[in-house]
């Protein structure tokens, strides 16, 4: 079916394309539709890396089979983001309509050359989930350059030529670079930037052609011309002008600048008449009804009906759910254009990729002179192909950059070490890897609840399979079978590689799970060899607890610092403040975590200690190192100080307001940053907890008992002495968080008024059920619906102050299930639960906070701006309706780190669930950090990371020595059970973790490490259940 243009070597057998047709893109899990009877005619294709291709199509064949044919023959999955062009015999670069046949569109199939090329840029190149998409986009932004149609300053253009040249040559070498320059064109004046091209090369030591890629279009995705093809038109006034169409709506442009922007949202209608080309806009009370219609005249109809069906095609791609249904042929006559979007919408690619187990071949770079294995396959999309390195830095120093709201920076870095896993995967220094095996935990699990597949990962549309990939064997033509490389004398070892090979982070054993296949007898091995006495799992929780904690304690003594307070705006006094009452619990706790680290290395045997005993025990450490803790109670204390004076800066400076919530979009700030300022709070409560079990697990006369009820008795004294200002400033923080996610509320954060709980109920009003969240606090209940601004705020629809209110069960009245009415002084509002459960909880509550404001002086004063009549800010039957584009918003807020799509509110939202302040409460003791194998539902191999639980979300990292997540999962709405017989995991400590079709497997290494994870996360996943203590102070 497809013929080499000329010679020995096709694009697909480049990319490794296997001799049989693999999965058509326009019709998942199928083979290419089958052609109508007829002649075969051949149809020539340029492809991306401008070599051609010849496919046969049957002379009745729609556009749709040629473009299936291209998209098959490059394996590629995402092929909706592409499109073949073709010059008609108008002259005009026209697209090829799918559903047309291919030969009533191109009249002289011989003469004519179908080039294929990006159609639909996507805002955020993160949203491309295969590596190879990122590969054919990066090499469209390289033709872009060369031909002058992507405009920008000699800065930005000498940068991404250096990432182009580091793709194709590997790292910097001054000749190879210069006599590369001298012979490839990639920009029309690239002589008189080649200085800045090479000092911009030399940063790139260690980059991978993956990374490459992904840096070239982290920088083009922000460049004003990213994506854009000028159609020139002219205003009524005569003024030459150029229109464009994006993602976002249609663009003005004046010469190569953007002087308009039209947003879908505003657009009522596009259309064209003639030359005329005509955008209706939606009626805008504040202009006059003349200005509803723009109009341009383009150069003749046939233009303005080109530029009209992209606009179509780009509106359809970017904003529709599915594609759209074929019109009803008329009857009599028609009435305009049957024109419409054929293919999968941008949802539709990102719902087939999760879902879909299409196993796909590694791909080789035409250009690229450099080593590289690219095997992605589509169900691995979310992090391991979706972020590489942002620089090849040692891993043990920086992780790889993978976040949903990344934001890459070209920097220099360091030569990347060769990194191998260990043969087991699962093996850490310091800590021990496992315990003698028990009963192995397969019972039957429960059907949870859950999340919107969007949910799971906050920079990127994830996968079903994500956070983090899943597994493949990759066999390439470079010589990598299964995790081993090949070379000409044989195969080698796991976790070797041939010399001077550097090994790429997007196939290193840690992120691929390609690596080497555990032999069990090793496991076994490997567990007897290390201790297994409880004693020394909650040790080794306290080792891993802290590592994470030491962490949290560097994004404010050296993170934020660097970032924020080198700032003239922020304020000395402030900086001080923080300064001078973190950084001395930072430096004592790095000496702790040492002293910690020793001893766990003295425990496990890796010295001759141990044959004497002396070191199995913990508690000496612990006691030690909590006196040492006391001499710090006077900078414990004034945290809370610290916490207050940042937000009295923020509120009373818009700059420093800025600066602080920049750095809280930044990776390293992987939760608000008022949390990491409370941690040293926290972890008081976190070494009481470790101590207690310590000291129920020893017996009276174990020689470490008495040393650890030592240490218990006096951290006991801390947190009593502390836990009042414990309390009010974990409110107090809650409070502001809140303000943050809220627009249309005043003074949230005022003296007295106490967090208790949020989430989702139905709001009965004239239109029926709607889902709004509401707010629980100790003077009034707010409801909210999630809003248009740009931080996904939610916007106040109106408050009930519990002053006087009284509640009612409603069901039978109303018919409607798990309904109540809230009655208050001036009005009454009729809301439903989602369960009994939830039902039952948000009436006790209500009561609770009732009592509450009966047992204050006065009735609570308005949240609302005064400015807003009758505590409503929008009636919900005038409300606003959420736009298309919104409706796709709230499906993927999670992804947008920067815009606090990540929150607990927008996961309750999302998920039709609640939370209280004493779930929060609970979950700050209920912390827990450390490695587990992961594995997905349909793979087989089982990939090491180190995971952090915090904040009711799963972190994951590579090690821990990363400084920021690779990726999370808000496990609210989960169920975590162990698998079933049926499941067949035939492993020791298994829990799964499922919410809809999305269903996770971890391992752990000990029982009581899985009895661990399985306590904390069931904190998380069944929050507010009646387990849980009443109050704050039943906590301690």
């Amino acid at each position: 079916m497809v013929e080499p243009a000329e010679g020995p070597s096709t694009a697909g057998q480049r990319l490794g394309a296997p001799e049989s047709f693999g999965v058509s893109t326009l019709e998942p899990g199928l083979r290419p539709p089958a052609q109508p009877p007829g002649r075969l005619v051949s149809i020539r294709v340029q492809m991306l890396d401008d070599t051609q291709e010849v496919f046969q199509i049957s002379q009745r064949s729609p556009g749709k089979v040629l473009f299936d044919l291209v998209c098959v023959h490059l394996n590629l999955t995402e092929g909706d983001y592409f499109g073949l062009e073709y010059q008609d015999q108008r002259k005009m670069m026209v697209w090829l309509d799918l559903l047309k046949p291919t030969l009533k569109q191109i009249r002289r199939p011989k003469n004519t050359i179908l080039r294929f090329v990006v159609k639909f840029f996507p805002p955020d190149h993160t949203q491309l989930l295969e590596e190879l998409t990122r590969y054919l986009f990066a090499l469209q932004i390289k033709r872009d350059l060369a031909c002058g149609n992507l405009i920008c300053n000699d800065t930005s253009a000498a940068l991404m030529v250096s990432h182009i040249i580091q793709s194709e040559i590997g790292d910097f070498d001054e000749t190879q670079s210069w006599q590369h320059l001298l012979h490839n064109k990639y920009l029309p004046d690239q002589d008189a930037i080649r200085d800045k091209i090479t000092d911009c090369h030399r940063k790139h030591v260690g980059q991978t052609p993956a990374e490459s890629d992904y840096q070239l279009l982290e920088i083009a995705r922000r460049l004003e011309m990213y994506g854009v093809r000028l159609h020139p038109a002219k205003d009524r006034d005569g003024t030459k002008l150029s229109l464009s169409v994006a993602h976002t709506g249609v663009l003005v442009f004046q010469g190569y600048t953007k002087i308009n922007a039209f947003n879908w949202s505003k657009i009522r209608k596009l259309s064209f008449k003639r030359k005329r080309f005509l955008i209706k806009l939606r009626a805008d009370p504040t202009q006059n009804a003349h200005h509803d219609t723009l109009e341009f005249a383009m150069a003749s109809r046939d233009c303005c009906k080109i530029f009209w069906k992209i606009c179509v095609e780009y509106h359809a791609f970017f904003r529709l759910f599915e594609e759209p249904k074929p019109k009803p042929k008329p009857i009599l006559f028609t009435r305009g254009s049957s024109f419409r979007f054929s293919g999968r919408t941008q949802k539709q690619i990102f719902d087939y990729v999760k879902d879909s187990e299409v196993k796909k071949v590694p791909f080789e770079r035409k250009h690229s002179k450099v080593l590289s294995h690219s095997g992605m396959s589509p169900h691995s999309s979310s992090f391991r192909s979706q972020v590489p390195k942002e620089s090849a830095m040692s891993v043990a120093d920086q992780p790889d950059s993978a976040r949903l709201a990344l934001r890459a920076e070209c920097n220099g870095s360091e030569e990347l070490p060769l990194v191998t896993a260990p043969a087991n995967g699962f093996q850490d220094t310091p800590a021990a890897s496992g315990s003698d095996p028990i009963q192995s935990r397969r019972n039957h699990h429960i059907i949870g609840s859950a999340p919107d597949p969007h949910l799971l990962n906050p920079g990127s549309p994830g996968s079903d399979d994500s956070p983090l990939g899943s597994p493949h064997v990759v066999v390439n033509g470079n010589g990598s079978a299964n995790g081993q490389w090949v070379d000409d004398a044989g195969v080698l070892g796991p976790g070797q590689i041939p010399e001077g090979q550097q090994l790429s982070p997007l196939t290193s054993p840690l992120l691929t799970e390609a690596g080497y296949v555990r032999n069990e007898d090793e496991d076994e091995a490997r567990r007897k060899k290390y201790p297994t006495d409880k004693a020394y799992f909650i040790a080794k929780e306290l080792l891993t607890t802290e590592r994470t904690y030491l962490k949290d304690l560097q994004v404010v003594t050296e993170s934020f610092q660097s970032s924020v307070g080198k700032d003239e705006a922020f304020p000395d006094s402030v900086q001080n403040l923080i300064s001078a009452n973190y950084d001395p619990v930072h430096k004592f706790h790095q000496g702790f975590l040492k002293e910690v680290e020793q001893r766990l290395a003295q425990w496990e045997g890796r010295s001759n200690a141990h044959i004497k005993g002396d070191y199995q025990r913990i508690g000496d450490v612990l006691l030690k190192n909590i006196q040492g803790l006391r001499q710090l109670t006077v900078h414990l204390q004034k945290h809370s100080e610290c916490l207050v004076e940042l937000e009295r800066a923020c509120k009373s400076s818009r700059k420093v307001e800025t600066l602080c919530r920049d750095f809280e979009q930044q990776r390293v700030c992987y939760l608000p940053f008022n949390i990491f300022l409370l941690r040293p709070l926290h972890r008081l409560l976190h070494y009481k907890l470790i101590l207690e079990r310590l000291c129920k697990h020893y017996p009276p006369t174990h020689e470490d008992f008495r040393d650890c009820r030592a240490a218990l008795a006096d951290i006991s004294e801390m947190v009593l002495q502390l836990q009042g200002c414990m309390m009010k400033m974990e409110n107090f923080q809650k409070l502001l968080e809140l303000k943050k996610d809220l627009t249309g509320i005043d003074n949230l954060a005022i003296r007295g008024r106490e967090f208790i709980r949020l989430g989702c109920l139905s709001k009965l009003s004239g239109k029926g059920l709607q889902q709004r969240m509401f707010f629980l606090f100790s003077d009034s209940l707010v409801y909210t619906s999630r809003g248009t601004t740009p931080a996904n705020q939610f916007k106040v629809h109106g408050q009930l102050p519990l002053y006087g209110m009284t509640i009612r069960e409603s069901e039978e009245e109303w018919g409607v299930p798990h309904s109540f009415t809230l009655f208050g002084q001036r009005q009454s509002v009729v809301v439903a639960a989602s369960c009994a459960s939830e039902m039952e909880r948000w009436v006790e509550d209500i009561k609770m906070a009732i009592d509450l404001a009966e047992q204050s002086s006065s009735p609570t004063s308005d949240l609302l701006f005064t400015s807003l009549p009758d505590n409503k800010l929008l009636e919900d039957g005038a409300g606003e309706q959420e736009s298309e584009e919104e409706l796709c918003g709230s499906r993927t807020s999670l992804e947008r780190q920067g815009h606090r799509g990540n929150t607990t509110v927008h996961v309750c939202w999302h998920r039709n669930t609640s939370v209280s302040m004493v779930d929060f409460s609970v979950a700050v003791e209920n912390q827990l950090s450390g490695n587990l194998l992961r594995k997905f539902k349909n793979s087989n191999g089982w990939q090491k990371l180190w995971v952090v639980f915090t904040n009711f979300s799963l972190f994951f990292y590579k090690s821990h020595q990363d400084d920021y997540p690779l990726a999370s999962l808000p496990l609210l709405g989960y169920s975590v059970t162990v698998p079933s017989e049926s499941e067949n995991i035939h492993k020791d400590y298994v829990f799964k973790l499922h919410f809809k079709s999305h269903v996770y497997y971890f391992r752990s290494e000990s029982e009581y490490t899985f009895e661990r994870w399985m306590e904390v996360i069931r904190s998380a996943t069944c929050s507010s259940s009646q387990s849980l203590p009443s109050t704050r102070k039943d906590l301690y």
